[in-house]
């Protein structure tokens, strides 16, 4: 990497110095090894070996880590190496000061009235004078926006063609009445933009946000793969220093996403089943269940927008969201095609969509639905459930959480629990001790009266009634029901994966479990936990 940057020294312009760095610091992003943190890995160990060359090369490479650096430890590292070379005497290339020094001028958005994608562009300029005395030209960043795989950034590039790129869109948008441009507030761009490469950053790097901070939505059919090693990776490095040159919203301005809370979904819903458009479903509750469904993924991964249809949404809900996502009964699989038609004439009314717009969308409904019966399989037959432990196990239809769930409360698989009482619902605190003290020991604590009802079912010979309390197994249960808790919600992400790695390699379930809780229990904070989970 430094004789690639011997060859960038020579450089006249601080942009061109910019693009080939960033592509150079994209080379590994999103590269993942167990147990390796491959962007402290490379990033640090290049910033090392930069700085111990005490070469011109390695203090432009440092000058460029500390203007586009992936994190800020790595652009306190780079700035003090860059510190120490030229208390050595070494001389920075010339377009070393200017590297991320711009001036956002204006932010736009290029797309159609479906939203599928949105271009965004932002423009930025120089106030400092290039090596001739001129001030360069103005530059855009041009990011897309794909809000059908959960808003993230499907591709990015840079032009110096501002003018020529901007007229091109405003004759678009006057030619064709299903197009749109229009200029965004530089503090709003920002916000998309953040929440853009936040998310983009994480499925690429296979990091998963805490759910308690907001939905954590995977998207469908995209890996890291399909986001690292094109344009997008070259172009990432850049993107993000370009983004945070762009204003913070003022303060007190809401966030651009709005939060759809449950009342405001079952609003929302109350007010589709009772409109003209639904009148002519027939089962009201598998209308009511698709409805849910339709509006969880407007919600949480179109970015707020379950009034949005488009014929590219629906397809992307019925084929592969809908099939990696959810647990449809077989009445709502059935109905789940009207109950979106009706959603699509319903919605795009409010919406003010085109009519034709709207055919088309309804079009693809269609289109898809035989496609659909084929894709989307009941998984309670092959994996032998009854669709009372799926629901016990799925109540919010999350059939990417069945297989950790079934982990860590296996009983409620077991045809040894049919007809078991309330107190059994792992959505509770006491129902999952309850579990848990089952799985472990063999126990049961009968909490109520109707308890009764459960012995009454011949099946109170498999457990043994629970005698005194012991508090060292009190305290096991304790770090047992926070690992369910966490393996319930799926966080972090890296718990469930060091699981199956382990169950892969043959090991059995009670030793995963020790394995996890001791790690668990073990960790400084949810950093360290990931990091010894990987280790696993």
């Amino acid at each position: 990497m430094l004789r690639a940057a011997r060859a960038l020294l020579a450089m006249r312009h601080p942009l061109d110095a910019e693009l080939s760095f960033s592509e150079l610091l994209g080379s590994w992003w999103g590269a993942r090894l167990p147990g390796v943190d491959v962007e402290r890995l490379l990033g640090e160990g290049l910033i090392t070996h930069a700085t111990a060359s005490g070469r011109p090369a390695g203090l432009g490479i440092l000058a460029a880590i500390t203007a586009l650096g992936t994190s800020s430890s790595q652009r306190d590292l780079a700035e003090q190496g860059m510190i120490a070379l030229r208390e050595r005497g070494l001389q920075a290339p010339a377009w070393a000061d200017q590297l991320g020094a711009v001036t956002p001028v204006a932010a736009y958005v290029h797309g159609d009235l479906f939203g599928d994608t949105d271009d965004v562009v932002c423009v930025f300029s120089r106030d400092a004078p290039d090596h001739s005395g001129a001030l360069p030209p103005e530059h855009a960043l041009i990011l897309v926006l794909d809000h059908n795989s959960g808003g993230l950034l499907r591709d990015a590039w840079v032009t110096t063609k501002v003018d020529l790129l901007l007229e091109q869109c405003r004759e678009r948008a006057r030619a064709d009445d299903f197009v749109r441009f229009e200029q965004w507030e530089l503090s709003e761009a920002r916000s998309v933009l953040v929440r853009a490469l936040d998310r983009t950053e994480r499925v690429a790097t296979g990091v998963e946000s805490d759910p308690s901070t907001g939905p954590t939505v995977e998207p469908v059919g995209i890996s890291s793969a399909d986001l690292t090693g094109g344009s997008l990776a070259a172009h990432f490095a850049l993107a993000s220093a370009r983004v945070k040159r762009l204003p913070s919203p003022p303060e007190g301005v809401p966030d651009t996403v709005p939060v759809w809370r449950r009342d405001r979904r079952a609003v929302l819903a109350a007010r589709f089943l009772a409109s003209e458009q639904a009148a002519e479903l027939s089962d009201s509750y598998a209308a009511s269940r698709c409805a849910d469904h339709i509006i969880a993924h407007g919600c949480d991964v179109d970015s707020g927008r379950p009034l949005r249809v488009s014929p590219r949404k629906v397809e992307s809900f019925l084929l592969h969201w809908l099939p990696g996502r959810v647990v449809l009964l077989p009445e709502e699989q059935e109905a789940m095609p009207h109950v979106l038609a009706a959603w699509v004439r319903w919605a795009g009314e409010r919406s003010r969509l085109p009519e034709p717009a709207v055919g088309a969308t309804l079009d693809a409904v269609w289109e898809a639905t035989s496609a659909f019966s084929r894709v989307y399989r009941d998984p309670a037959r092959p994996l032998g459930l009854r669709h009372e432990a799926v629901r016990r196990l799925l109540p919010d239809g999350d059939f990417a959480s069945l297989a950790r769930r079934m982990f860590a409360f296996p009983l409620l698989a077991s045809e040894l629990m049919t007809g078991d009482p309330e107190e059994f619902d792992p959505a509770t605190s006491r129902g999952r001790r309850a579990l848990l003290r089952l799985d472990h020991y063999g126990e049961y604590e009968a909490a109520t009266p109707h308890s009764g009802r459960h012995h009454s079912t011949g099946q109170d010979h498999w457990y043994r009634p629970v005698n005194g309390t012991d508090p060292e197994r009190e305290r096991e249960l304790d770090r047992h029901e926070r690992l369910a808790e966490r393996l319930w919600d799926g966080r972090p992400a890296n718990l469930w994966a060091a699981a199956r790695r382990l169950l892969d390699r043959g090991v059995d379930r009670p030793t995963v479990l020790s394995s996890l809780s001791e790690v668990l229990f073990e960790s400084t904070g949810e950093s360290d936990l990931r990091r010894r989970l990987d280790a696993l």
